[in-house]
């Protein structure tokens, strides 16, 4: 998964945990779909049964998607770098768009060869041999029994891919259990059923193969959170105290369950930089530990009241106002002894702040009154305070 903006050894030690589990879940699904798919095609073949066949090459797009699983999920965990700033869970979802495409063709073929069968089907053939109906009923109870452990795995590790996976071995058990009442409805004397069982199979895997298509196209053009999360972010910003309003909320999902967020915070324009950057900072940790899918965001600070009108963007910079200023002001004493210039930036209009040595205290109200001589002579500028320390 991505890795977050506030790290910690707990944090860490839990994405190793669950990297585990899903390279564990992973490889039991490739060792157990190998054996399993030529039990049921040799069954099916020798059991003149064509729903097990079908569903044995199902079983065996399993064993690909698993060894993609397996790649995906060891590349998935490695953390972000200079070419991959935003980490490696695309990966997940680039596999899963593999998963959804392979068992849609897989669900062609299946299809297409059920379709053949069904024009063909002969009334004299045998019917599906016992073993047949063993290997099926075998399959339900394994692939059944795969299903739940790899979803649990990959509802711990918030793992699309692991959960698309998960739907691969439920997949198998759900045509294994048409394969089987198309192999008994066969073997009591209506034949067709097995190749219409084939047909109904390979309708299923298409489905889930669009249903995890769809998901994973989604997230690959940068799908946000839904409404319902989107106002949950929101009231969680919102609930930093310093944070007057926001603008600009934007999530992007990745890996599934993971989310990234950019968004534009206003805050009072008087306060100094480093305590908006400490409310940056307090949104960012209030996100992380309330929205489960939030694992990083971008808060961009922005002084309340400063607009974005034209006359707002062409206002001068510090290096191009202050030559302005230091010839308006040339001639009052004080201002060769300034320490510090802060300029605040609202509306149409810069606020200059002055710090000058605390010795010109004494004399304020004249050097205020040739201060706001200076505020008249340079356009652009609303006011200018004096401080001393």
């Amino acid at each position: 998964m991505p890795q977050p903006h506030v790290h910690s050894a707990a944090a860490h030690k839990q994405a190793r945990l669950e990297f585990r589990q899903k390279q564990r879940a992973a490889v039991l699904g490739a060792v157990v779909n190998l054996p399993l798919a030529f039990l049921k095609i040799i069954a099916g073949y020798y059991g003149a049964s064509q729903a097990l066949i079908a569903d044995g090459v199902d079983s065996a797009t399993d064993i690909v998607c698993d060894v993609l699983v397996i790649g995906a999920v060891r590349v998935s965990d490695q953390h972000a770098d200079s070419d991959h700033p935003y980490g490696h869970a695309r990966i997940e979802t680039a596999a899963t768009t593999l998963i959804s495409l392979m068992l849609l063709l897989t669900a062609a073929a299946i299809g297409y060869q059920g379709i053949m069968s069904l024009l063909r089907i002969d009334e004299g053939a045998a019917p599906p041999s016992l073993w047949a109906l063993v290997v099926a009923a075998l399959s339900i109870l394994v692939k059944e029994g795969l299903y739940w452990y790899t979803l649990k795995v990959g509802q711990r590790a918030r793992s699309a891919l692991m959960e698309s996976n998960a739907w691969h071995h439920r997949s198998d058990a759900l045509t294994s259990a048409v394969a089987l009442a198309a192999i008994i409805g066969a073997m009591l004397g209506f034949p067709m059923l097995d190749a219409l069982g084939a047909i109904v199979i390979a309708v299923l895997i298409a489905v889930i193969g669009l249903r995890y298509g769809w998901q994973s196209y989604s997230e690959l053009v940068d799908t946000g959170l839904n409404p319902e999360r989107l106002h949950e972010v929101q009231q969680q910003i919102t609930a930093v105290p310093g944070v007057r309003h926001m603008r600009r909320l934007r999530t992007r999902t990745m890996g599934g369950h993971d989310a990234f967020a950019d968004v534009g915070v206003f805050v009072d324009p008087g306060i100094s930089l480093t305590e908006a950057h400490r409310i940056s900072e307090a949104i960012t940790a209030r996100l992380l530990a309330h929205v489960d899918e939030i694992a990083d965001i971008c808060v961009h600070i922005e002084p309340d009241g400063h607009a974005d009108s034209t006359a707002a963007f062409s206002l001068p910079l510090r290096e191009q106002i202050r030559p302005r200023l230091q010839a308006a002001w040339a001639h009052i004493p004080p201002a060769a002894a300034i320490e510090r210039m802060t300029l605040h930036y609202l509306e149409d209009q810069i606020a200059v702040e002055l710090l000058l040595p605390l010795t010109y205290a004494s004399e304020h109200a004249r050097w205020r009154q040739q201060f706001d001589g200076v505020v008249a002579a340079v356009d652009g500028i609303s006011s200018i305070r004096l401080l001393y320390g």
